[in-house]
């Protein structure tokens, strides 16, 4: 009896321990927070939404716009000489990353019906960032894989093929209507709560992304209709401008408004619509100020030229300009945030108490190879000018959408009253004291309007990485990078001059365009673990 009984207890420890087996095979990792104990409440959607705001694009690469014309480092940038080879192309994997975890909060959202009333607003975050990444995607590569829902190792959408760039787009347009619908406004956050996404940062994206879109598909002929794609940038920035939620930052003096924009007098003005906030207390900064001291990144001749007179006409026309005879003397007359955006020669811009405004040309660190300085960004501040930056980037302002609403008006309508010119671009103007641009301006000397609303783009917008893509999406680039890129006009030195007398900081002899850099290449390795993929014309 007593050797059955110690059987039966055998047999049941034995039942035990397989129970108990396939009760941890149920467990979920230990190292990693599974569906099952997530998503219980509204701070648990908080804390997932979190995780895009390391996304946003931060101020402390000092590098943007050196992809195109109108800056120039220390060394050539391979992206804007047209170097572009097929390996060199960027990845896609961290945007898939940031799709699929945007998906994962949007899916979790509809599961949790009890708390949608307050999970809600993470769901439109989640959806609003998906809706830029997958922007992101399409303006490199054109049309990409549309994953809807979140992949398993089985699922056959890993093996999906491009969908075409007009359904990416229908999707991001569904994204971003519905983070629209769902955000907060600016007005209505707590103080807690500032740097969050907002209806506002969200309606701004819209008029960025269908601007984009509306322009590449008119000038790139792809057969989508582009005025739709207008109208949606247009009632977007329209919405945002009715909103009353943002203005332009005047900071006091047309000589210093602008430039204090970007450094500490301007942080948290009610132009910035979203930026990548940093923090003294907890020692989150950045370093701009130094990489704009060191002229990692100078200004061309191109933008220099850019910047019209007082009396708001291009220098090529107007009585008031002083030529180059002089560093100084371009900038007289001048659109001040021409001088807010670079040093004029012989001023005195002191940083950790040297005067800097003279420039050294050369192409090492510390010298600027196009002999003009830049300006913006740089602080006055002395921690700041150390590399301890703790002023906000703006990553969306309003004078963006002011612009993407003015050329989408023209681009649409082929024209653009000087009351929409009062409403956008005369408003950025105002900033600095500028003369208005008017259609009697334009038509009584002969000015292209599109090409004074680009002009105007580029100006406010420089330094703030929009330039390589605007030249991309107007199809622009074959004009505007295979050329030499020239600094100032400069006797005696041992960089080489155009017949001109402008130092070449780039030579066109080794820069070109090719039809196929208006999209990069799919990356290898995706086709290689997709066979579905094709790879874009030309690569």
């Amino acid at each position: 009896m007593k050797k059955n009984n110690i059987k039966i207890l055998g047999l049941f420890a034995m039942i035990a321990l397989i129970l108990s087996c396939e009760k941890e095979l149920d467990l979920a990792p230990l190292d990693q927070v599974s569906d099952a104990s997530f998503w219980k409440s509204a701070s648990d959607f908080e804390k997932a939404a979190n995780a895009f705001y390391f996304s946003l694009r931060s101020a402390a690469n000092g590098t943007y716009d050196q992809n195109s014309d109108i800056t120039v480092g220390h060394s050539r940038n391979g992206t804007s000489a047209g170097q572009l080879l097929l390996d060199d192309g960027p990845g896609w994997g961290g945007a898939y990353g940031s799709i699929r975890a945007a998906t994962r909060i949007t899916e979790n959202y509809e599961l949790a019906e009890a708390i949608q009333s307050e999970t809600k607003r993470y769901a439109a975050e989640a959806r609003f960032f998906r809706a830029q990444t997958y922007h992101n995607l399409v303006r490199t590569f054109g049309g990409v894989p549309l994953i809807r829902t979140v992949l398993t190792l089985d699922s056959e959408e890993l093996d999906a093929p491009r969908a075409s760039r007009e359904e990416v787009v229908a999707y991001i347009l569904e994204d971003i209507d519905w983070a629209i619908a769902n955000l907060p406004l600016e007005s209505e956050l707590a103080s807690n709560e500032k740097g969050r996404v907002t209806q506002g940062a969200a309606l701004a994206l819209k008029s960025r992304m269908f601007l984009y879109e509306g322009t590449w598909a008119k000038y790139h002929a792809t057969g989508a209709d582009a005025n739709s794609y207008f109208t949606h940038s247009i009632n977007a920035s329209q919405a945002l401008i009715d909103s009353g939620e943002y203005e332009i930052y005047m900071g006091g003096s047309t000589d210093a408004a602008y430039r204090h924009l970007f450094i500490e007098e301007g942080e948290g003005s009610k132009e910035s619509i979203l930026a990548r906030r940093y923090n003294e207390e907890r020692e989150i900064f950045h370093n701009t100020s130094r990489w704009v001291s060191t002229n990692h990144n100078s200004p061309t001749k191109m933008l220099a030229d850019m910047y019209v007179c007082t009396d708001g006409l291009p220098i090529s026309i107007s009585p008031l300009f002083q030529g180059y005879d002089t560093m100084a003397s371009e900038f007289q007359n001048r659109d001040p945030r021409m001088s807010q955006t670079m040093i004029i020669p012989g001023s005195v811009v002191l940083n950790l108490g040297d005067d800097i405004s003279i420039p050294n040309i050369g192409g090492s660190s510390g010298s600027t190879r196009s002999g003009y300085l830049p300006y913006k960004f740089f602080s006055d501040n002395e921690e700041s000018q150390l590399g301890r930056c703790y002023y906000d980037y703006m990553v969306i302002r309003y004078a963006e959408v002011l612009l993407n609403h003015a050329e989408a008006l023209y681009e649409k309508n082929g024209s653009i009253s000087d009351s929409e010119l009062d409403l956008t671009i005369n408003q950025l103007r105002d900033r600095v004291g500028l003369t208005h641009l008017t259609n009697g301006l334009a038509t009584g000397n002969a000015l292209n309007m599109l090409w004074q609303i680009r002009n105007e783009r580029t100006v406010e917008l420089a330094y703030e990485g929009f330039r390589y893509d605007d030249l991309r999406r107007w199809k622009e680039s074959e004009n505007f990078l295979p050329v030499n890129l020239l600094g100032v006009k400069y006797d005696g030195t041992d960089f080489p001059v155009d017949g001109n007398g402008f130092i070449i900081a780039d030579d066109e002899g080794s820069r070109s365009w090719d039809q196929k850099l208006y999209l990069y290449p799919i990356p290898v390795e995706q086709i290689k673990l997709n066979p579905n993929l094709t790879q874009n014309p030309g690569w």
